[in-house]
């Protein structure tokens, strides 16, 4: 079925890359095929040599699923081009070799994986990094100027939820001449649309919200063919194609993440002012809250919230991060994991997990505390969350 522009998100997530079946599937088959064949050398040339699109070779990515999948991905951010990858550390690995030679500028917290990759092995090849707090926005100019060539952030951030403003950053960027690439995986496409709003490419650990059901490692890459296309070189030789059947499972999930974004925004949102009233808690970090510094510009930039919040427990005489693992380990409906954007919820404090890796002291300098306990809001009953949060807030602060 084609795509349009016109056609919502919801549609475009239906039907965006399916390809016809000859038995009637209304979705693209399994091609768990390593290689394909062709009638002759003349075929196989034109689609070696780019004439025209064809099935080729799975760990180049030339092969239906993929290729259907990756249809899709590109129609649910606006993109022209999209690449599937087998995570979003391979995604974000790809897309730094391929455009980030002239040196790559983060702004903000990251994954803690995604900033032990910029601070400690891009620099091992000679790649110039430089980690800009989001309080050192004023310093980007200078760093553009002596010629860092793309700019990363994520918005809203892991963990602490704060919001860049897409739009400024992308012009800041693109009047050097300089690439803007956002990992929209907290916000998901749901929420925002970041090439809408000037970025140059958008990267997900498609793990999260686009597959949605934590069975599955999956990353994507979505934005204009001219700059994807250097990234599938680098993602052919280094091997990070996903396996068709992955491809296929994050296809099916796709075709409901609108129905559970928006479900998981709701609940989110009911918790997150639920546990600002809760004197147990110090501090309550969503973007769909007042309080929340970034709250204003995500009503500008985003369509929802996000599922995502982060609270800061009320150590009282304990150790913040003792006080915290308490209340996480008396958590009974939350699940303690290290991830996100399940259909179930997931509980994990950043400084034992996500964030483990950087020092204290830099942790500290980030503003992300021993205190801190990150949720994502799955699909269960939101009153029931809050209740499971209540009673393991019992004896915070001891």
């Amino acid at each position: 079925m084609s795509t349009t522009s016109e056609q919502t998100l919801a549609t475009r997530c239906v039907h965006a890359g399916e390809a016809a079946d000859a038995h009637g599937s209304p979705h693209t088959p399994i091609y768990s095929t390593s290689t394909f064949a062709f009638a002759s050398t003349a075929a196989i040339l034109d689609v070696v040599e780019g004439r025209a699109a064809g099935s080729l070779y799975t760990r180049y990515g030339l092969n239906p699923t993929i290729q259907a999948l990756e249809a899709k991905l590109a129609a649910i951010e606006g993109a022209e081009a999209a690449l599937a990858f087998a995570s979003g550390m391979a995604a974000e690995a790809a897309l730094f070799l391929a455009h980030g030679r002239d040196g790559i500028v983060c702004i903000g917290d990251a994954y803690g994986g995604t900033l032990e990759l910029l601070a400690d092995q891009l620099p091992l090849l000679g790649i110039r990094t430089r980690l800009l707090l989001g309080s050192e926005l004023e310093r980007l100019d200078g760093l553009l100027a002596d010629g860092f060539g793309l700019v990363f952030l994520e918005t809203p951030t892991n963990p602490a939820l704060e919001v860049f403003d897409i739009a400024a950053i992308a012009a800041q960027a693109h009047a050097h001449g300089a690439l803007l690439a956002v990992d929209n995986t907290f916000a998901s496409p749901v929420n925002q649309q970041p090439l809408a709003l000037g970025a140059d490419l958008v990267v997900h650990s498609a793990t999260k919200y686009l597959g949605g059901h934590s069975d599955l490692t999956a990353g994507a890459l979505m934005g204009p063919a001219q700059r994807i296309a250097p990234v599938a070189a680098w993602r052919k030789n280094l091997g990070s194609v996903p396996a068709p059947e992955t491809a296929a499972l994050l296809a099916r999930s796709l075709r409901t993440l609108p129905v559970r974004v928006r479900a998981q925004n709701a609940s989110a949102l009911a918790i997150a002012e639920a546990m600002a009233t809760d004197p147990r808690v110090a501090r309550v970090l969503h973007p769909g809250l007042p309080s929340c510094p970034g709250h204003a510009l995500a009503a500008r930039q985003m369509t929802g919230s996000g599922a995502m919040l982060t609270l800061e427990v009320a150590a009282g005489k304990a150790a913040p991060a003792a006080a915290a693992a308490a209340v996480v380990d008396r958590l009974r409906l939350f699940t303690l994991a290290p991830s996100l954007g399940g259909v179930e919820s997931l509980v994990t404090q950043p400084c034992t997990t996500t964030h483990h890796g950087l020092t204290p002291e830099e942790r500290q300098r980030r503003g992300i505390s021993d205190a801190m306990i990150r949720l994502s809001i799955g699909l269960e009953d939101p009153a029931e969350l809050v209740a499971d949060l209540e009673q393991a807030l019992g004896g915070a602060g001891g």
